[in-house]
């Protein structure tokens, strides 16, 4: 499982206060605690006013450059925001992210020609989500032939099928599974990724709906996720999901993560 570390959001009222303060020693140990726990990239998000974006995102780019290695995951609804800050990343990282939305498309893929950069692409248009499955797997393919054309491979898209909220749509897991299936179907490489609180929106006991989620869709195929790291019963879920489906020989990255108290109950 490819991890996004979600940790650094303004959208996170913590963390809003920190980026307000300029608290560079906040940030920089919430990404330290993701790399340790297992983050693949730390995902950035300034969430502040559109006049300020630019100047936020940067300053977060250069406090957890300077304390961990871990690729970033630059994210940003407005592309020229991503566009102006993307200079100033040291190593390729993950672009959050292009769709059919704009010209999101235009502005991102060129800044990936000739380089190792990974890109997530929402299934999402200028009408917004679509409920149906085929218009979402035609949007991927949408995505996936423009990429093509700067060199970007499949395996460095992470394709979002934009998950509904189970309480709004009953079919929302059904949906993803067959939406996995057939982009799968036509690229076997792409990466599927989603974010894992959006299944559980409007429900009670949503971590218990989360981790049920997770699951069901590594044994359908996702194997990207944005989430938090350091939440320990989500990574023992991972795991030991990967471990039961055959996916972990001898069960070696559940045992190493459970020996390196990644996984499992605190000792008090």
């Amino acid at each position: 499982m490819i991890i996004i570390g979600e940790k650094i959001n303004g959208a996170i009222p913590q963390v809003k206060e920190a980026i307000e303060r300029r608290d560079a020693k906040f940030i920089a140990q919430r990404a330290v605690k993701q790399q340790q726990a297992g983050a693949d990239f730390i995902d950035l998000c300034a969430g502040t006013a559109p006049e300020r974006e630019i100047e936020t995102l940067t300053w977060l780019i250069e406090v957890v450059q300077d304390v961990t290695e871990t690729p970033l995951c630059l994210d940003s609804p407005n592309p020229r925001v991503i566009e102006a800050v993307f200079k100033y990343v040291t190593k390729p990282g993950l672009i959050n992210s292009i769709s059919e939305e704009g010209d999101k498309c235009e502005i991102l893929l060129p800044l990936m020609a000739g380089n190792n950069w990974e890109v997530i692409g929402l299934t999402c248009d200028n009408k917004g989500i679509p409920g149906d499955v085929q218009a979402k797997v035609e949007i991927a393919k949408t995505m996936v032939e423009k990429a093509a054309k700067f060199g970007v491979v499949p395996e460095r898209i992470h394709i979002d099928p934009c998950i509904m909220a189970l309480a709004t749509d009953n079919d929302a897991l059904l949906k993803l599974i067959r939406e996995i299936s057939e982009i799968r179907a036509l690229y076997p490489s792409i990466h599927i990724t989603s974010g894992l609180s959006n299944i559980s929106f409007g429900l009670p006991a949503r971590a218990l709906m989360n981790k049920t989620f997770m699951t069901l869709a590594i044994q359908a195929g996702m194997d990207s996720a944005v989430m938090d790291p350091t939440n320990r019963d989500m990574m023992g879920t991972i795991f030991a999901a990967y471990a039961l489906l055959g996916k972990d020989k001898h069960c070696r990255a559940y045992s190493k993560a459970f020996r390196q108290g990644k996984i499992g109950a605190l000792e008090n």
